[in-house]
C-alpha cells in the first residue's frame, strides 16, 4: 500500500474516531446489543431501528480507542437502507477482511461500494489484538439483530 493511501486511510480513520457518525440512540430503535472488550475497556452499544425486515435507522453510543469507533461509526453509515440478510453478509465480509479469510468473499449479498469504504480498516489485521477493537462494533449488531448473546465480549 502506498504511503499516500496509508495516509489517507489513517485520515478516515482519525475522523470517524473523533467525531463518530450516528452516535445517538435513534428515535424508535428496537433492537439493542451492548458490547465489551475488556482487554482495552471499549464499550458500545448498538441500536437499530428494524421494519420489514431492514435497517430503517442506526445509531450507536459508547466510548472506546479510535479504531473501535471509526469501525462502528463506519458500519452505521453502510447498514442504513440494509435487509437483515444483507447486514449479516456485511458482518462475514467485514470479518474476513480483518481476519485474511475469504470464506464470504464472493458473497452476492454485499454491495460493493458499501465494502470498499469499510476498506479504510484492512490495515486492522496487520495488528492482530486490534482485530477485536475494529469488530467489536460488529459483533455487537449482530446481537442487536438477535442472532447472537444480548451482551456481546471480545472474549
Amino acid at each position: 500500500m502506498s504511503s499516500e493511501l496509508r495516509e489517507l486511510y489513517q485520515e478516515v480513520i482519525l475522523d470517524h474516531g473523533r467525531t463518530p457518525r450516528n452516535f445517538h440512540k435513534p428515535e424508535g430503535a428496537n433492537h439493542h446489543a451492548n458490547g465489551h472488550n475488556p482487554l482495552c475497556g471499549d464499550r458500545v452499544t448498538v441500536h437499530l431501528k428494524l421494519k420489514d425486515d431492514k435497517v430503517e435507522d442506526v445509531g450507536f453510543e459508547g466510548s472506546g480507542c479510535a479504531i473501535s469507533m471509526a469501525s462502528t461509526s463506519l458500519m452505521t453509515e453502510v447498514l442504513k437502507g440494509k435487509t437483515v440478510t444483507e447486514a449479516h453478509a456485511l458482518f462475514h465480509r467485514f470479518h474476513d477482511l480483518l481476519t485474511g479469510s475469504e470464506d464470504s468473499a464472493g458473497d452476492a449479498a454485499v454491495d460493493t461500494d458499501d465494502f470498499e469504504r469499510l476498506m479504510v480498516l484492512a490495515g486492522v489485521r496487520e495488528y492482530p489484538m486490534r482485530v477485536k477493537c475494529a469488530t467489536l462494533g460488529w459483533h455487537t449488531m449482530e446481537a442487536a439483530i438477535g442472532t447472537e448473546a444480548d451482551k456481546v465480549s471480545t472474549e
